[in-house]
């Protein structure tokens, strides 16, 4: 694609970088794609993840936190946990005799990541990794730094505010709470920022032009910019914004100013 002249300054906080080869996306998802399509975008900085794993994530987190050293690029720690993250009773019976393995996040890690300057948040995907429990989710409230869970049909809203919005660390849900393109969840995820002052939303794969609109018109302290990538190329992410009806200033808050009161690493 061609790069893109825009004017503004932009960073996404929603990438994923896999330090496993044989897990990337054909043709996609290696750090020197990944950083040269941002560039072709625009976008000067950003925030990173491993992709999803068996087992512990320690390695993949050091994997990604190392590849992002001389990159325009942060890394975020991935956590799991042994917990259902459903509400039917099916979950709630398979939550109470569920204990942490030795392969989940524990408290300690938690605190580990906190204090390793190579990290600058932490990434929750409880459809596919679990929900960690309440002792790491004290933790998680204890550092204090943000905090980025997917959102969607297995995770949606209503689950996201009742087991992670009662904790007091800013809380990012990605894709408007809506993947894939559900949008009555992703407007449920828009009230949540009525209730919740540290939620936000980031914008990673919400192609409905109506959702964006409203939560940058009504909140636009609270919307972020994410991509998505590699699975969605960085340029046809941004133009989802600049062709939004919203004023020029609001832009400007979803691209750089909201995620770097969030994520302070992201400041110019």
């Amino acid at each position: 694609m061609l790069e893109l002249e825009h004017g503004f300054r932009v960073v996404d906080v929603h990438v994923q970088l896999d330090p496993d080869e044989q897990r990337r996306p054909r043709d996609a998802g290696d750090p020197e794609s990944i950083e040269r399509e941002m560039h072709q975008a625009g976008i000067v900085g950003g925030l990173v993840c491993s992709g999803p794993r068996e087992g512990s994530y320690l390695k993949a987190n050091n994997g990604v936190a190392r590849m992002a050293v001389g990159r325009p690029v942060d890394a975020i720690a991935r956590l799991d946990g042994a917990l259902d993250p459903g509400e039917g009773a099916g979950a709630r019976l398979r939550n109470l005799t569920a204990s942490r393995g030795d392969n989940h996040a524990s408290p300690a890690d938690v605190e580990q990541y906190a204090y390793d300057d190579r990290f600058v948040g932490f990434k929750l995907h409880p459809p596919i990794d679990g929900l960690p429990d309440a002792e790491v989710l004290e933790q998680l409230e204890a550092v204090g730094l943000p905090v980025i869970t997917h959102g969607g049909w297995r995770f949606p809203p209503e689950r996201i505010e009742a087991t992670l919005l009662e904790y007091d660390f800013p809380l990012v849900v990605s894709h408007f709470g809506g993947y894939p393109l559900q949008a009555d969840r992703m407007n449920d995820a828009i009230d949540l920022l009525d209730r919740h002052d540290a939620c936000y939303l980031d914008t990673a794969m919400v192609w409905y032009r109506d959702p964006l609109e409203r939560a940058i018109m009504e909140h636009p302290d609270r919307v972020l910019f994410g991509s998505g990538a590699p699975f969605t190329h960085p340029n046809v992410a941004i133009m989802e914004i600049l062709t939004l009806d919203v004023p020029e200033d609001a832009m400007k808050k979803v691209f750089s100013k909201n995620p770097a009161r969030v994520f302070e690493e992201l400041a110019p």
